[in-house]
């Protein structure tokens, strides 16, 4: 038997779009950037569907607006969107009802992490992580569901994280967040289902971009990704490529589910 360590597996190529959401009028925020969200916002458009982007980074979100009309030749309407502002978010619901006639898919992909011990921890640090992670995806539901029900039938993808289920030192409010995710994932799909709306999640493991390198101690992102069996970090859009399979015909029959996408070891 070898002792060699086997070669790293390669990173696969983004397979073309399939039109899973053609007809689709699509919502997604913390849209910008080169993240999940950026990933997410272009994944959609390959696959057929209209879309409005929002993000709190006015600037960033008229970069990426720009970037998917050079690439398909058609802009998404995009509205800047503070998702711990009450009336930020009803303004992006009323802005996507208002540009593209209504909506039938919400993704919720606004985030905010962060590193700290628990007993280091302050309330300000714990409180500014969850309004955004675990109180923003709430205002979000809670603004967006109506008009789903009203309809009758969207769908709706959360995005959650791994941490949510695996410890991590230094995560503890971030966890705490993404686990609240999880939960209300499952709680808001039995209170859809009626109405023919279904809410689901994925749960990332490492997606890798740009803005990750700046916030992560040295060190720990190498060590992250030895943890998964193979051998690196998920490119943004295979993140995103699940959270389109969630989001499509596909997936007809699931709501309240949690799919991770990670391959880290038990």
């Amino acid at each position: 038997m070898s002792d060699q360590t086997p070669n790293r597996p390669p990173t696969p190529t983004e397979p073309p779009g399939r039109d899973l959401l053609a007809g689709r009028r699509v919502v997604i925020t913390a849209a910008a950037g080169s993240g999940i969200g950026g990933s997410l916002a272009r994944r959609c458009m390959l696959e057929g569907a209209t879309l409005t982007i929002s993000d709190a980074h006015v600037r960033r979100l008229g970069e990426t607006a720009d970037a998917l009309q050079e690439e398909f030749g058609k802009r998404p309407t995009a509205i800047p969107c503070d998702v711990t502002d009450e009336a930020s978010v009803q303004a992006l619901v009323a802005g996507a009802i208002d540009a593209m006639g209504g909506y039938d898919t919400w993704m919720n992909n606004a985030g905010l992490g962060g590193n700290g011990l628990i007993t280091e921890l302050t309330d300000e640090q714990w409180q500014k992580v969850l309004d955004v992670t675990l109180t923003g995806t709430f205002r979000c539901l809670r603004a967006a569901l109506p008009h789903l029900y009203q309809q009758g039938e969207g769908a709706v993808v959360n995005n959650a994280s791994v941490l949510g289920w695996r410890a991590q030192e230094r995560q503890g409010h971030y966890a705490a967040a993404k686990a609240g995710v999880m939960a209300l994932t499952r709680t808001a799909a039995v209170e859809a289902a009626a109405h023919n709306v279904r809410v689901n999640a994925v749960s990332p493991s490492l997606a890798m971009h740009a803005n990750l390198a700046k916030v992560t101690p040295p060190g720990l992102l190498a060590e992250l990704e030895a943890a998964e069996a193979f051998g690196r970090a998920a490119e943004p859009w295979e993140v995103a490529n699940v959270m389109v399979f969630l989001a499509s015909d596909l997936s007809s029959y699931m709501t309240g589910e949690v799919l991770a996408v990670s391959s880290q070891h038990p």
